[in-house]
């Protein structure tokens, strides 16, 4: 929803951890396993998403969770 896959992130990794109650440890962990295959980029205080599609396979999203698609009768 971010235009050009960018979004303001002007949080710290332990502020961004504390939020949903993780480690910073684990916070940076993470952020740095979706950099090492260029999946995001942190650039100054903004977030960019350098690859979408890679990203949802890497987060096994599920696009129906938040109804963007429709699920599929069976």
């Amino acid at each position: 929803m971010a235009k050009g896959y960018r979004c303001p992130m002007p949080v710290k990794q332990v502020d961004l951890a504390d939020a949903p109650g993780l480690t910073s440890v684990h916070v940076n962990r993470v952020l740095r396993d979706m950099r090492a295959p260029n999946l995001v980029t942190l650039r100054g205080k903004t977030l960019v998403i350098e690859a979408r599609d890679e990203l949802l396979k890497a987060a096994e999203f599920d696009p129906t969770y938040l109804h963007m698609e429709k699920r599929a009768v069976d």
